[in-house]
């Protein structure tokens, strides 16, 4: 008898979880950070960086955008990413919107891809554990070109290693652009993103925790530094 009721539980403990791993997730969060850096790049001053995200057994999609909140020259942002994960691998499109491109109107409902702001980007990784790995590449809209003005199919690696020490989790960083292209002014295979970040959730009351990160990124193809801290504000 016991062990028929151990067989019962254990049954409806296992429904229970992957009836929740079935459910729609869905998220709400806000960066604020000093200094806006992407991929060894500076892209504005101190910025709020809202995220909405949906996700379902390993379908995702996300909405993230990025808005300078003391300079007003900062280009405005707006990312859509649809991304699927199995496993350690994954795979995704994003359609990047910025304020800076062909069309000096910033429509963003124009997709010409002599007059669009647009840049579509497809990526492939793969999370070995101790190393994650991942392949960007632009395929369509408002691409770098070559030295030839061609299409220059922009792409981007990234390995990372993600760590605990001291109480934080750690994330080392190194990125570069395997060929020639204007998107990253690369004229050649350059090293452009070595960075390193921490992050900690500091307790603020009993049901509230902030989370706070630093970085330090370094772009040694321009030989430049930056220093970023931020924090973020998560609806659920």
């Amino acid at each position: 008898m016991k062990k028929f009721v151990f067989f019962v539980l254990a049954w409806l403990a296992g429904t229970i979880v992957v009836e929740a791993q079935e459910q729609v997730e869905a998220s709400v969060e806000a960066d604020v950070v000093s200094q806006y850096v992407w991929r060894g790049m500076d892209m504005g001053h101190v910025s709020i960086q809202p995220t909405l995200g949906v996700g379902y057994k390993g379908l995702s999609l996300s909405a993230w955008g990025s808005v300078g909140l003391t300079d007003s020259n900062d280009p405005r942002e707006i990312d859509l990413t649809l991304s699927y994960t199995t496993g350690r691998f994954n795979i995704g499109i994003t359609d990047y919107w910025m304020t800076e491109g062909l069309d000096p109107q910033n429509r963003y409902l124009r997709y010409n891809a002599h007059s669009t702001n647009h840049v579509f980007e497809a990526n492939v990784g793969y999370d070995f554990g101790l190393l994650s790995l991942q392949w960007y590449t632009n395929f369509a809209g408002n691409d770098g070109k070559t030295c030839c003005d061609h299409r220059a199919y922009s792409s981007y690696v990234e390995a990372g290693v993600p760590f605990k020490l001291g109480g934080c989790d750690w994330q080392a960083t190194v990125g570069a652009v395997p060929f020639y292209t204007d998107y990253y002014n690369a004229d050649g295979f350059i090293v452009n993103n070595v960075s390193l970040r921490a992050e900690r959730d500091i307790k603020m009351t009993d049901s509230f925790s902030l989370p706070v990160f630093a970085q330090i990124a370094v772009n040694p193809s321009t030989e430049h530094t930056y220093f970023v801290f931020g924090f973020t504000l998560k609806a659920f």
